[in-house]
Order: C-alpha cells, then sequence, then structure tokens
C-alpha cells in the first residue's frame, strides 16, 4: 500500500512538473508573438506617420504662404526703363552717329592703301586693298641654299626679310642673268655686264615687279614647285595671281616680307 501510494505521488509530482513546462513554453510563445507584433507594428506605424506629416504640412502650405510669406517680402524695386520700354529712336540715331564718327577716326589711321604679305615659313601671300583682304594663295621664295663657287664667290639664295616697296613695275619683262646663274648650270660666265648671252626672255612671266637690290616679284615656268622653298630669293606667283598684285599694287607700296 505505502508503494502504491508513494508511486501516485510521484506520478501527480510528475503531472505538476509537465504542467510547469508547458506553462512556460506558452509564456515564452506568447512574448515571441508580443515581440513580433511590436516589430509589424513599429513598420508599419512609421511610414503612416511620415505620410500624414506629409499631407499635414502640403495642406498647410496655402496658410503658411498667405501669413509669413507675405510679411517678409522684399520691397519692389523700380525697374530700369529699357527692361520694359522699348529704346528711343533719338538714342539709336545718336549710337549710330556716334559709330561713323569712330569709324571714320579709324579710317584715318588705318592702312588703307593696297599692301602685300609674303610667308616665307609656309610660301603663301595675301593682298590687301582699301583694308580689305583681295586676294591670297601660294608662292615660293628662296631656298636657303648656298652656292659656293670657291674664293669669295658664294651666294645664299634667301628671300630677304623686312618692309620693302615696290621700286618698279614691268610688263613682259626680260631677265637679266647674274653670275650665279652661269654657274650654277656650269657655263662660263660672260666677262662684260651687258652681254647678249646675260638677257633671256619669257623666264619671268607676264609681269614682275622690282623690290630692290635684283630682287623680284614675278612670274614662273614651274608651276608645279609653287608653295616650296625653290627660288633664289625673288618671290614667284602663278599667272592670275601675279596679275593681281601687278594691278593692285603701285611703285611705292609695301610689301611685309616675314
Amino acid at each position: 500500500m505505502e508503494t502504491l501510494s508513494e508511486f501516485k505521488l510521484w506520478y501527480l509530482n510528475l503531472l505538476k512538473f509537465l504542467n510547469k513546462e508547458k506553462e512556460t513554453e506558452n509564456v515564452e510563445k506568447i512574448g515571441e508573438s508580443k515581440s513580433f507584433l511590436i516589430r509589424i507594428l513599429v513598420y508599419v506605424s512609421v511610414p503612416v506617420l511620415f505620410y500624414l506629416l506629409w499631407i499635414v504640412m502640403f495642406s498647410s502650405l496655402p496658410f503658411m504662404q498667405e501669413t509669413f510669406i507675405k510679411i517678409n517680402q522684399s520691397p519692389n524695386y523700380p525697374t530700369l526703363a529699357f527692361d520694359t520700354n522699348p529704346i528711343p529712336s533719338d538714342f539709336l540715331f545718336n549710337v549710330e552717329k556716334r559709330l561713323k564718327k569712330l569709324n571714320n577716326i579709324y579710317s584715318k589711321f588705318s592702312n588703307r592703301l593696297p599692301f602685300l604679305i609674303v610667308n616665307t615659313s609656309d610660301n603663301t601671300f595675301t593682298l590687301f586693298n582699301n583694308g580689305k583682304l583681295v586676294r591670297e594663295g601660294i608662292c615660293s621664295t628662296g631656298s636657303f641654299v648656298l652656292l659656293d663657287a670657291g674664293g669669295e664667290k658664294k651666294w645664299m639664295f634667301e628671300t630677304p626679310k623686312g618692309m620693302m616697296h615696290i621700286q618698279g613695275k614691268t610688263e613682259s619683262p626680260v631677265w637679266r642673268k647674274p653670275d650665279w646663274a652661269f654657274i650654277e648650270e656650269g657655263l662660263p660666265v660672260p666677262k662684260h655686264a651687258n652681254s647678249y648671252e646675260r638677257y633671256e626672255s619669257g623666264v619671268l612671266g607676264d609681269y614682275a615687279l622690282s623690290i630692290g637690290n635684283g630682287y623680284l616679284i614675278h612670274g614662273t615656268l614651274y608651276k608645279r614647285l609653287l608653295g616650296m622653298p625653290v627660288t633664289h630669293g625673288c618671290v614667284r606667283m602663278d599667272d592670275a595671281n601675279l596679275e593681281q598684285v601687278f594691278r593692285t599694287l603701285r611703285v611705292g607700296s609695301k610689301v611685309y616680307i616675314f
């Protein structure tokens, strides 16, 4: 009997223990459910609160504009007349008159005479007349070749640099060959300066303009070489460009060579 009563007592204690374990598990599950629900509420409530705040702000914006912005309005500064009103005709007339006067002053100090610019670096020329560009193109200038005939007979075939002047103009020019032309061709140099052997026609083109010291602006038979430094110091041009230069420049006109 005692054994049976002890067994019952043990059994009852076991049931109590199991009930406590179940209660503990239930409490833990309830706690986990509560924390999960709290997180869900936080995640849902924060966007809702921001949305409500956004609605409140934009709904009250007109009221804020009427109350605060009107109070802090900047003063109305007067606008300038030319912002809204058309420019008066007398003002335009005075401006045009002033521009004409300045143009006349500029014309007095600007170079209205014809002049020629020769660029020996890229073998080009530009012709100006009355302050405007009238023609440009290619030409040929000095080759920088040194011809040494021995002794003191040396020639450097270089186009002179600086400001030159047209000293003479000739149509259908005849070339008076200098000594180096004969030496270069391996021919004997004539003893007399005016020997008939020195004169050769048809090699300088239709026109020639002298810039001093024996240097000319003239035509050429070797048009395929224009644009290259192949001359003995003169400036060569083709027929059309040479005629324009000849007709435009006058004796005394400036020629700038650089």
